[in-house]
């Protein structure tokens, strides 16, 4: 089980990190780890004992980016591939193979290794839309805040934000919330035909009734301040056990989950981490911007899933 996400301000992340302490690490490929951040991120994450990098790219780059950061990588196993496609595919490969657990972005952009992630033949589909998460820590909130969708599905319809809903939720519970607050966003908090962000609210919510998304309370459709604010709540008379305390909030759509992320991140002094869910295996997909700390944590993440995953095997099998 997870650290509390409601740890003392500033450490809700690093919680995360410490609950895996005394677990086994996750074998995972960094896929073209051929800049200081990422090199540094990957060694970081397996100083925590997080996971066991297996590095996926031109072997020279990467040993030149290590030396330029100052890492030592003597004792990681690297895979010689000539370019960033070719990591992707092979990342993807190793998996199928049964040889790894999780993958991790390095310096290659998402679109490169999602293509190769999603591709119908030898990707890495399953039954379940993919779908990323922020999970971000902001000091003037409560508790932790997951994002979704911020970075792959770009304009996605009710059926691909049921997924994304019950992907956020599976999370939320591999990292110990329970019982997931989860707000689907809008400009509103009431239902309009002119508007189908709100419609596609309505459906998710009924949805839940009907057990089609399981695991946490889901309500919507809420204006951003309505679902994190009680104050906002009450003074609109809305009432309920999400509005005001989201764990989760649906965005309508990539460019505003990307563009609230962003804002808390680069406005707020949010902290965060980032993971792609629905594929067979965890993807830790972060930023080429992002801080060490952020990739480390974004680790912490998917070995919490697998962990999970883990867990539930044992009691199955």
């Amino acid at each position: 089980m997870a650290a509390s996400p409601t740890a003392p301000a500033g450490q809700a992340l690093e919680a995360l990190v410490a609950a895996r302490a005394g677990q086994p690490p996750v074998q995972t490929g960094v896929v073209h780890p051929v800049d200081a951040i990422a090199i540094e991120g990957a060694v970081q994450a397996a100083r925590a004992g997080l996971i066991v990098p297996v590095l996926i790219g031109p072997e020279a780059r990467i040993r030149a980016a290590a030396k330029d950061a100052g890492q030592d990588i003597s004792g990681f196993k690297v895979i010689d591939v000539p370019h960033s496609d070719a990591a992707a595919r092979k990342a993807v490969e190793m998996v199928r193979s049964g040889g790894l657990e999780m993958l991790m972005k390095g310096s290659l952009h998402t679109d490169e290794l999602m293509h190769a992630v999603v591709d119908p033949v030898l990707g890495l589909r399953t039954e379940r839309r993919v779908s990323h998460v922020y999970v971000m820590e902001v000091a003037t909130y409560p508790r932790l805040l997951l994002i979704t969708d911020a970075a792959i599905n770009i304009a996605p319809d009710l059926e691909a934000k049921r997924d994304i809903t019950q992907n956020a939720i599976d999370l939320a519970h591999a990292i110990g919330i329970a019982e997931p607050k989860v707000a689907v966003l809008s400009a509103v908090e009431t239902v309009s035909s002119k508007i189908q962000s709100t419609l596609d609210a309505a459906a998710l919510c009924k949805m839940a009734d009907r057990c089609q998304i399981t695991g946490g309370l889901v309500e919507g459709p809420l204006a951003f301040d309505n679902a994190i604010d009680l104050g906002a709540a009450r003074e609109k008379h809305i009432a309920g056990p999400v509005a005001g305390q989201a764990d989760i909030v649906i965005c309508p759509d990539l460019e505003s989950g990307n563009m609230l992320a962003k804002q808390l991140t680069y406005l707020a002094n949010a902290k965060s981490a980032a993971i792609v869910l629905g594929a067979r295996v965890p993807i830790a997909l972060t930023s080429r911007a992002d801080s060490v700390p952020t990739h480390v944590a974004s680790c912490a993440l998917g070995s919490l899933l697998i962990q999970q995953k883990r867990e539930l095997l044992k009691v199955s099998g």
